[in-house]
């Protein structure tokens, strides 16, 4: 799709956020030791899939060492694996595992993006940089058409997606949905909205999540995208 291919350019050109810029440049010329090695990305991370998705993910934002220095969103860190195991398992991703942009990963009816688009310090974009950040994630939710089921991984990206999704021109639900782990809304256009801990190590080390919790969210999301198609399928036969 040429329309979200043009989206990708000008989120990877974009240096709108001064004290994101300064920190994503700062961290790919000092490095880590475990990375001294290779050259970083350094520049914002575009959202990564199949352009025809009908399962959209909603992260946070790139960590400093994994997007921050791989070039493509939750790939080279610990949340990525985790992110990419249950997908693997639920038929989303081609497989297990991340480790660089030309690694093979490919990812069927699904298509991943972030809140911010640059690794923020401590992993805590501020409100004007998510606000500075949404119009990216707005024209990503209008150009993925096919979109029935959003995950929302964390608070944050909950709430991101909430305003981003009134942004597009729709609408939610007259009790606004709020976060809580496994939590689901019916958002008026017949999109399921999937709420999810964030897979940081944060909450995966602690057992806040844990790998069948998360599988969990995915596996929901398959249901949900199977009984959708089987649905538009009856409704085809019965329009014959």
């Amino acid at each position: 799709m040429d329309a979200l291919r043009i989206v990708q350019a000008d989120v990877v050109a974009c240096r709108k956020c001064p004290r994101l810029v300064v920190y994503r440049e700062r961290v790919a010329r000092e490095k880590v030791r475990r990375y001294r090695d290779e050259e970083y990305w350094g520049k914002p991370i575009p959202g990564f899939g199949d352009p025809d998705a009908r399962l959209l993910i909603v992260g946070l934002a790139p960590a400093a060492h994994g997007g921050n220095r791989t070039g493509r969103i939750f790939t080279g860190d610990r949340s990525g694996d985790f992110l990419y195991r249950a997908l693997h398992r639920a038929g989303f991703a081609s497989q297990p595992w991340s480790r660089h942009r030309r690694d093979g990963l490919t990812l069927r009816d699904c298509y991943i993006t972030a809140a911010v688009r640059c690794a923020p310090p401590e992993n805590k974009p501020t409100p004007d940089e998510l606000a500075t950040c949404r119009p990216y994630l707005v024209e990503e939710i209008s150009l993925l058409r096919r979109v029935r089921v959003v995950v929302a991984l964390g608070r944050i990206a909950f709430e991101a997606l909430l305003k981003a999704w009134v942004e597009t021109g729709r609408s939610l639900p007259s009790r606004r949905p709020g976060f809580a782990h496994g939590a689901t809304a019916e958002l008026p256009d017949g999109v399921l909205l999937l709420a999810s801990y964030h897979p940081s190590q944060q909450n995966t080390q602690t057992g806040r999540l844990t790998a069948a919790m998360f599988q969990r969210i995915f596996a929901r999301a398959r249901r949900a995208l199977t009984g959708a198609a089987n649905r538009s399928r009856r409704s085809r036969r019965q329009n014959r």
